[in-house]
């Protein structure tokens, strides 16, 4: 009885382990996807690469396994900010346990920064 116990005990410790690693994986996966989606946007939107800024970064971020959720060409026309997902699913249930979500903006340096 003591042993099922501590088996049953061990289980759910190391399922909620799983899990933890698996929240923590889905965000850093979340914040990369979102500032490579930010970079290339930025980067098209100064037309430094071609295609439609959004589409761009929309195509990096399924690149990089995530999924861009707004993206927003501000009003100088060379910064881009976005928002990207990554969920945690039970795949054999079709259940998302956790949706990872991570914020960018990138664009053009300052002209009057110096070094």
């Amino acid at each position: 009885m003591v042993t099922t116990a501590l088996v049953i005990m061990a289980l759910l410790l190391a399922g909620v382990l799983l899990a933890w690693v698996a929240a923590v994986h889905a965000a850093m996966n979340a914040a990369a996807a979102a500032d490579l989606a930010a970079l290339a946007g930025a980067d098209t939107a100064r037309g430094l690469r071609p295609g439609d800024p959004c589409g761009v970064a929309r195509s990096l971020a399924q690149a990089n396994s995530a999924l861009l959720e707004t993206c927003i060409v501000e009003a100088d026309g060379q910064t881009v900010a976005v928002s990207a997902k990554v969920p945690v699913s039970f795949h054999a249930l079709g259940i998302e346990l956790y949706a990872a979500r991570a914020k960018a903006r990138a664009g053009a340096p300052p002209l009057d920064q110096t070094e």
